[in-house]
């Protein structure tokens, strides 16, 4: 007998008013996100699902449930926007998928910074801190329907990050209000590095309700994509534009050919066979980025406002970072991805070495950032064609004799995505503090189970 669907049954019952999702189709749905990027992970991960999921309207009713299932060991998983890509949203041994997207109230902004409930799409953040005369620093290229709290979960970096930085970068995560997973859960404020200690840890060490948050002044931008005959052209005009110090930009994203063929709404500004910078820069930078394109034996081929494009569904944001790999899979669903990190003063020379070293058997994707240092480099989220499990570790471990980082997307643990290892002593000191029972997410913190911490998973 599954005990914990009985037991969530029970819980129904207790709590008639909140919005249950019993039916098997709905509950499959939404205990998925974007894990088939990996054929590794989809294979791994097909068919693990729920037992319910609930949406809760407010505090009190998350409050509510949160305590219910404490009290029964029912495991816990939290659900945003569902586009996270290593299945940090898939539970493992069932229980409750608890949808965080009803909690998006947006709480205040003020003095370069917000505050909002962690359901809030970052869309919707976004247009509503513009309007104070603020932006958020960081978008993923899923935000029409990522969430903050999702982001802040399982969230990297993004566009804006050629100027701050990764979202864990000291300065950019002001806090968090978090419940704890107990028979009576608490609320507990946590600041600067003790918050950012339940950054990227997929939920699996606190609820997260609230997240303060620091913006960046607001002002229009537009798009634009260069092209150019040669690889090296192409690297160096998107360097040129990284570091030019009169350049405002947000984004800047190089497609190495053959890339941009599988970009096929793109096709009228791709010319075949070229290579490609996509940016997002202000309007009054858009001539002196035409001039260094030039310089590099570059040409314009596409420019419109970021506002107009993102209102007209067309943004080529839209086509930065994993949405590069999204819409290379929509042509040819053999391809699958790596994420790569390069070493700042030496990325110009490692993006070079690897193109030598693969040629077009990794399809190089670069996104260019600031380290958490405040250096300016590249990362990276090469394309190949899947072969085996064993292959990708090959070419992984290619990529590391080579000096070059890689955070392997093809796991479902939060070590042997983030941290290569053990986490950090403080983020599992915080599980103990938030969910000393082991019930969120079980399954996706190594360390935990390692350290011989009962959670459960009964049936």
């Amino acid at each position: 007998m599954n005990t914990h669907r009985v037991a969530l049954r029970g819980i129904q019952e207790q709590l008639p008013s909140l919005a249950w999702i019993t039916d098997p189709a709905r509950v499959a749905r939404l205990s998925q996100d974007f894990y088939w990027f990996s054929p590794v992970l989809k294979s791994l991960l097909d068919g693990k699902v729920a037992d319910a999921v609930v949406k809760p309207r407010d505090e009190s009713q998350l409050r509510g449930v949160v305590a219910a299932c404490a009290k029964e060991h029912i495991p816990i998983t939290l659900r945003g926007g569902g586009t996270g890509n290593y299945g940090q949203s898939t539970p493992l041994f069932g229980g409750l998928v608890i949808d965080m997207s009803d909690l998006k109230r947006f709480c205040w902004v003020r003095d370069g910074a917000a505050r909002a409930q962690s359901g809030i799409r970052l869309s919707d953040l976004d247009q509503q801190t513009r309007e104070a005369g603020w932006e958020l620093r960081c978008l993923p290229s899923t935000f029409r329907i990522a969430s903050l709290g999702g982001l802040f979960a399982g969230g990297f970096g993004g566009i804006g990050s050629i100027n701050y930085g990764p979202l864990g970068a000291a300065g950019t995560i002001l806090g968090v209000s978090a419940m704890t997973v107990e028979p009576e859960p608490k609320i507990i404020e946590l600041k600067g590095h003790e918050a950012l200690m339940q950054h990227h840890a997929w939920g699996t060490n606190g609820i997260v309700l609230e997240i303060e948050i620091a913006l960046a002044p607001a002002r229009p931008w537009s798009e634009a994509i260069f092209v150019f005959e040669h690889a090296q052209d192409t690297l160096a005009f998107a360097n040129d534009l990284a570091f030019a110090p009169g350049i405002a930009k947000k984004n800047i994203c190089v497609w190495f050919d053959p890339i941009p063929r599988y970009l096929t709404r793109l096709a009228d500004h791709l010319p075949a066979g070229l290579h490609a910078v996509a940016a997002v820069l202000a309007p009054s930078s858009m001539a002196a980025a035409r001039a260094m394109a030039l310089e590099r034996c570059g040409r314009q081929t596409y420019e419109d406002s970021t506002q107009l494009a993102t209102q007209q569904n067309r943004t080529i944001q839209e086509y930065s970072w994993n949405h590069t790999t999204l819409h290379v899979l929509k042509e040819d669903k053999a391809i699958t991805y790596l994420q790569v990190s390069f070493t700042a003063g030496q990325h110009l020379e490692q993006v070079a070495r690897v193109r030598e070293a693969f040629g077009d058997a990794v399809m190089l994707h670069l996104e260019f950032i600031r380290s958490m240092d405040g250096q300016i480099t590249c990362t990276a989220l090469p394309l190949l064609r899947f072969q085996s499990a064993e292959h990708l570790q090959e070419v992984i471990q290619q990529f590391r004799a080579m000096g070059i980082r890689v955070n392997n997307p093809h796991v479902n643990v939060v070590e042997d995505g983030k941290y290569g290892g053990a986490v950090p002593p403080e983020v599992l000191e915080l599980k103990r503090r938030f969910d000393p029972r082991g019930l969120l997410n079980p399954g996706k913190l190594k360390s935990w189970v390692n350290a011989g911490v009962e959670h459960s998973t009964r049936r």
